[in-house]
């Protein structure tokens, strides 16, 4: 298992959960970004910066993944290419996109899209707290023991 981050948006606080999971369970960790992004020194964690671009990262996301492989990302078009190609789909709040969820996920996304395509001011997420953060790294732990024999 390799575990992929759509980058761009992952908050700094999950980056550092991912860094130290890397560290502490040797998987390799590739973060995805348009943009540079720090990373620390480590033979598990890597970078690839793509070009800027409307999924860009997303596609060269999804062109290197692995079936197996893990993806933290927030963006629901993503998580279903990436379920598609039999990979994990993990969200920063801490919730698996999975086969049985992640149609209803989409036509939400859609449905808030028209929305604010016509007008209405549907608000943004509320920020990450302290309870997001512990069920992202429950769900990360967990993936990561399931798979440690497969590393």
């Amino acid at each position: 298992m390799k575990i992929w981050v759509d980058a761009d948006a992952c908050p700094v606080v999950i980056k550092e959960i991912l860094f130290k999971a890397a560290e502490r369970t040797g998987v390799e960790l590739t973060l995805v970004a348009n943009q540079p992004v720090r990373i620390p020194p480590s033979r598990f964690i890597s970078f690839v910066q793509v070009a800027s671009g409307f999924d860009v990262a997303d596609n060269e996301i999804v062109k290197r993944l692995d079936a197996g492989d893990l993806v933290i990302t927030g963006d629901i078009p993503l998580a279903a290419d990436v379920i598609e190609k039999g990979g994990y789909a993990l969200n920063p709040r801490g919730e698996m996109y999975t086969a049985e969820n992640i149609r209803a996920r989409l036509n939400i996304r859609d449905f808030m899209d028209t929305l604010r395509g016509s007008g209405i001011d549907t608000g943004g997420p509320p920020a990450l707290s302290q309870n997001d953060r512990k069920t992202f790294a429950d769900h990360l732990d967990r993936l990561l023991a399931r798979h440690a024999g497969k590393v």
